[in-house]
Parts: C-alpha cells; sequence; structure tokens
C-alpha cells in the first residue's frame, strides 16, 4: 500500500513529531511510505515556545516540508505534491482544531484527484482548551475522512458523539521508543548532577491544564513526611513567573528544581531514568504521551482521573490514580508511594503492561480498516 502521512515531521520537535516518526519506521516495514510536513506550523505569534525545530539528532525521518498552516495555496499545491505520488491512504495526526482547514482542504483535493482514502489518528476531536470555531473546524476536516483511530475511551466517546457513525478502532497510544533504553539511575543522576535519594519528575510542556500549581500546591504536605526533590522539565507555555512565585511562597526553594526548555531527544532519558515517579496531575485531558514515555523507561505514573489516563495508569499495579484539582490527594499518592514502598512492585508491572502498547498493534489496525 502507498501512504502518505500528513503532519508535524523532523525536523521540526515535539511529541507529535515523535509520534509519526515511529509511525513512520513500523509502517516502512510493510509498506512504501512517505511524510509530508510543515513548512510553517504555527505562526510565530501563535507559538509559545522558544523554537519549532529540533535541536537533536532524534526523530530523524525523511519528509517534504512543504505546508504553510495559515497559507491556503500552500494546501492546494501540497495536494497536487500529494497527489502526483498516487497515495492508496492518507494518514493524518490530528490533535487540534486549528489544522482542520487546512488538513480537510487536502484530503479533500486529493481524494478528487486520486481517489485515496484518508485515515485520521485523534488525540482528541473536542480538545480541552477551548476555542472558537473548534466544532465547525473538526466539522470540516472530518467530512473528508474515511476512518479514524482512537487511542482512548475518552477520545472514543468523542467521536461517537461527533460523528455516530464514524469506521473506526480503539488503539492505546503506543510507547515512545524513540529516546532509547534509559540508564541506571545513579549513573542519570550523576550526569544530572543531582545527589538526592528521592526524586519525582513532572516533564512536558507546562500548560494550566497539565496541573503543576496542584503538585506545588501538594509539595509542603509532601515534605512534612518525606525529603524528596521535585524536578521540573519542561518548556513554559504559561506563564512561568506565576509558578515561580508559588514556590516562592510556599518557601520551596530547596525542594523544586526547575529546567525550563525543552529537552532534545537524547537527553529524554537521563530525567526519566533519574527519577523514582512521574506525576501527571492534569486538570483535564483525554491522554497523555507523557505516561508511554514513562513506560518505556520502566516508571510508575501517579496521575489524575481524567480523560483516559486511569486506562494506562492502573491504580495500585502501575501508579495511582487520583482525583482532579486536589493537592491533598496528589500528597497522599506520593507519600503511599514512598512509605509503603511501592517502587520495585510498579515497576516490574509496569514492564509487564506496556508490553500491550505495541506498534504493531497500530499498524494491524490501520491495515484492517483501510483494507
Amino acid at each position: 500500500m502507498k501512504i502518505v502521512i500528513v503532519g508535524t515531521a523532523f525536523p521540526l520537535r515535539g511529541g507529535i513529531a515523535h509520534y509519526i516518526a515511529l509511525l513512520y519506521k513500523h509502517l516502512s516495514a510493510r509498506h512504501d511510505v512517505e511524510i509530508v510536513t510543515f513548512s510553517r506550523q504555527y505562526p510565530t505569534l501563535l507559538f509559545p515556545g522558544k523554537t519549532q525545530e529540533e535541536r537533536g539528532g532524534g526523530g530523524m525521518v525523511p519528509s517534504e516540508q512543504i505546508i504553510d498552516s495559515i497559507n491556503p495555496l500552500t494546501w492546494y499545491s501540497a495536494a497536487r505534491a500529494i497527489a502526483r505520488k498516487k497515495p492508496d491512504l492518507l494518514v493524518f495526526k490530528y490533535w487540534m482544531p486549528f489544522f482542520g482547514p487546512c488538513f480537510g482542504t487536502i484530503a479533500m483535493l486529493v481524494r478528487r484527484w486520486t481517489g485515496a482514502k484518508t485515515l485520521f489518528v485523534c488525540d482528541n476531536v473536542v480538545p480541552h482548551e477551548k476555542r472558537i470555531g473548534d466544532r465547525a473546524f473538526t466539522r470540516f476536516a472530518f467530512r473528508y475522512v474515511d476512518y479514524f483511530i482512537v487511542q482512548s475511551k475518552a477520545v472514543e466517546d468523542d467521536l461517537n458523539a461527533f460523528q455516530p457513525r464514524a469506521r473506526y478502532k480503539l488503539v492505546p497510544h503506543p510507547v515512545y521508543e524513540i529516546f532509547g533504553d534509559g540508564f541506571p539511575k545513579a549513573e542519570a543522576r550523576a550526569k544530572l548532577k543531582l545527589a538526592d535519594e528521592r526524586i519525582i519528575l513532572f516533564f512536558g510542556y507546562v500548560r494550566r491544564y497539565k496541573g503543576l500549581h496542584t503538585l506545588l500546591d501538594a509539595m509542603p504536605t509532601i515534605l512534612e513526611k518525606v525529603k524528596l526533590k521535585l524536578l521540573v522539565v519542561g518548556e513554559f507555555y504559561d506563564d512561568e513567573e506565576k509558578y515561580r512565585r508559588q514556590i516562592a511562597e510556599g518557601s520551596l526553594q530547596n525542594d523544586v528544581i526547575v529546567r525550563a526548555d525543552y529537552v532534545p531527544n537524547e537527553e529524554v532519558g537521563l530525567y526519566f531514568s533519574a527519577c523514582d515517579v512521574v506525576v501527571l496531575p492534569y486538570v483535564s485531558a483525554t491522554q497523555s504521551g507523557i505516561v508511554q514515555i514513562a513506560y518505556q523507561f520502566d516508571k510508575p505514573v501517579i496521575a489524575t482521573d481524567v480523560g483516559g489516563l486511569a486506562e494506562v495508569v492502573l491504580n495500585g499495579k502501575t501508579g495511582f490514580i487520583v482525583p482532579p484539582q486536589q493537592p491533598a490527594e496528589v500528597a497522599n499518592a506520593v507519600l503511599r508511594f514512598y512509605q509503603e514502598k511501592r517502587e520495585e512492585e510498579f515497576v516490574r508491572n509496569v514492564r509487564e503492561e506496556k508490553k500491550k502498547y505495541s506498534w504493531e498493534a497500530l499498524v494491524r489496525a490501520i491495515e484492517e480498516l483501510a483494507s
């Protein structure tokens, strides 16, 4: 089958690019696959980060950078370029309605010119950070979709509510294997110059919905009973000063280490290998690729019961699930993790549980839908 993947890919950065790199790798084992990506993904005014391009070498895949997300003329020219490849299937990674007009136009034109089918891999149908036009943009894009992959029950429910007759398969988000095999904990801590006995990790872009403020509110209660360090690693897409003030007001300057920058692929394993447990105190979510990174490095996760997180983090088995926006519950889960000495048990369970999150299952689902 000739497949063209359309979406964020190297040299662009981030979780979507990592996902597409791995999807390309696994689909290419059995199919003829090419990638078409963005020359400009976001206008500078709409991008809160420092750079949209990958600084490291991980995730390198061949791609054509020919789509400007805000220039409809490039949508037409990209569709022409894709049509010349004579694809059987277009695969889009869909996570934000901002891209609905662009993706929908490309899918419509390529179908008209070649008869190619279209499949959307949906991170979200209805995003948790809602904006005007979301539903209209998504409705336009979905008009030209033949098949869907959803990766959590929460997104499945949203898809069925939005498009009741959709043809789809539910396939859990595969584990991110792009970051390597990790390091022994002591070695990772030495490389990062961390000498603490206990370390918990908050990783990823800092946005309000990810709940870092809840974890910071939980820290004084945690520190009353267990001495540890909270390692916050990721670029701030929210007001960084607000969190710095919260740290200062809680007298947490010596207990919270903030590394406010995007982490190159080759360094990701260091931070996960160095921690004991990953904490995801989300206010809202559909799913989180951070869990799949944690599982790649055999790390337990403490997460809130939002979206599909409780489908992946098995409460009392691979981590703990707690109610959202309740610092006392987050604190209690962290304390239980250490006081009950659950790390070794949880790590064993993560190693077993992550076997079900395979790229082979995703590839097989795509093949079955498109056959």
